[in-house]
C-alpha cells in the first residue's frame, strides 16, 4: 500500500465512518502529510505497512526542532489515529506510535476577552459600510451564542426560529443542536436581513446562507479573522484574538453569572462535560464565591 492510497482511505474512514468535520479531516492528513515529506525528504523508503518505530522517533525529533511541543503534540495524536486505523483494517498488525510519548504541555486555558473589550469592538464597526451591519450582527451572534466560527458561517435563514428564541446549529460531525437567542442578536440579524442582505445579488446555491459576501456568496473563515483582527488594532486591544474568542467569552461570562456547566456544555456542543470544564478554572476566584455562598459548612461559620 502506498502513502497516497492510505491517505485517500484513512480520508473516507474520517468522513464516513467516523463523520467528522473538513476542518478536522483535513488537520488529521496533514499530520499523517508531514511524515510523508519527511520520509521523502530524507530519501526513506518506507510504507504505510512497513514503516517502523525507529523512523517515526528520528520523525519526531525533527518535528521537535522546528514546532512547539502543542503542535509536536497534536501530530503525534493524528498519525496514532492514522494508524490505529491500518491496524483496525488488517493492513498492519500493530500500531508504531503506540511507545511513542507525547510531550508534556500545560493546560491551556481560553482566551477571552470581558464584556466592556466585546462591547468596543462591536462599538468599533463602522455601520455607514454596508458590510457594517452583517458585521455587527455576526460578532453578536458569535458571543451571543457560542458559535464555532464554522457554524457561524453554515448558518442559515432556515435555521431561525425567531418565534421560539432558539436557532439550530449545525456542529462537528454534522450534529445538530437548538441555541437560545437574545432579543438584540435576534434585532441586529433582522436588521442586517431586511436593510442589507435583501439588496445583494446572491449567488446560486448560497440563497438560504445568512451571512453573505459583497458578492453574494459564503463568507470563508479568514474573512472572519480579518474582520475581528482589525476591530482589535482600531481600538489598540492587545490581545491575541479570533472568533473562536468570543465562544469562550460566551462560556466564561455565562458560567461567571451562575450558569449551570451542563447547560454550557449543550449550548456549545460539547460532546462531553470534560471540554466545558476548562472554564472552571478560567476564574477561580468565581468558585470561591460559590463556595462561600452555597455550601452548608460556610453559611453556618457564624454559628
Amino acid at each position: 500500500m502506498k502513502w497516497n492510497q492510505a491517505l485517500q482511505d484513512f480520508q473516507h474512514y474520517l468522513n464516513l465512518e467516523r463523520g467528522l468535520s473538513k476542518n478536522s479531516i483535513s488537520n488529521y492528513l496533514l499530520d499523517v502529510e508531514k511524515l510523508m515529506f519527511f520520509l521523502e525528504a530524507h530519501q526513506i523508503v518506507e510504507t504505510p505497512i512497513n514503516i517502523d518505530k525507529n523512523t517515526i522517533q528520528q520523525f519526531i525529533y525533527e518535528l521537535a526542532k522546528k514546532v512547539n511541543p502543542r503542535s509536536q503534540a497534536r501530530v503525534i495524536s493524528g498519525l496514532k489515529s492514522f494508524f490505529n486505523y491500518l491496524v483496525f483494517e488488517d493492513y498492519r498488525a500493530d500500531n508504531p506510535m503506540e511507545l511513542i510519548e507525547s510531550p508534556k504541555i500545560g493546560r491551556k486555558l481560553p482566551d477571552t476577552l470581558s464584556e466592556e473589550e466585546i462591547n468596543q469592538l462591536i462599538g468599533a464597526i463602522d455601520l455607514s459600510k454596508p458590510e457594517g451591519e452583517r458585521n455587527r450582527a455576526i460578532l453578536e451572534t458569535l458571543y451571543g451564542c457560542g458559535l464555532r466560527v464554522s457554524e457561524l458561517l453554515d448558518l442559515k435563514l432556515s435555521d431561525l426560529y425567531f418565534e421560539e428564541d432558539f436557532i439550530k446549529v449545525t456542529g462537528k460531525g454534522d450534529k445538530q443542536r437548538f441555541v437560545p437567542i437574545s432579543e438584540i442578536n435576534k434585532k441586529y440579524i433582522t436588521i442586517y436581513r431586511r436593510e442589507i442582505r435583501v439588496h445583494i445579488t446572491i449567488k446560486k446555491g448560497a440563497e438560504d446562507v445568512l451571512f453573505l459576501n459583497r458578492r453574494g456568496n459564503k463568507l470563508t473563515r479568514a474573512m472572519i479573522f480579518t474582520i475581528i483582527k482589525q476591530l482589535a488594532l482600531q481600538i489598540g486591544l492587545h490581545k491575541s484574538i479570533s472568533p473562536h474568542t468570543f465562544r469562550h467569552s460566551f462560556a466564561t461570562h455565562l458560567l461567571q453569572n451562575g450558569a449551570d456547566l451542563r447547560a454550557i456544555q449543550q449550548m456549545l456542543g460539547h460532546e462531553s462535560i470534560t471540554t466545558t470544564e476548562v472554564y472552571m478554572h478560567v476564574d477561580r476566584t468565581h468558585l470561591a464565591e460559590v463556595m462561600n455562598k452555597y455550601h452548608p459548612r460556610k453559611r453556618n461559620t457564624s454559628k
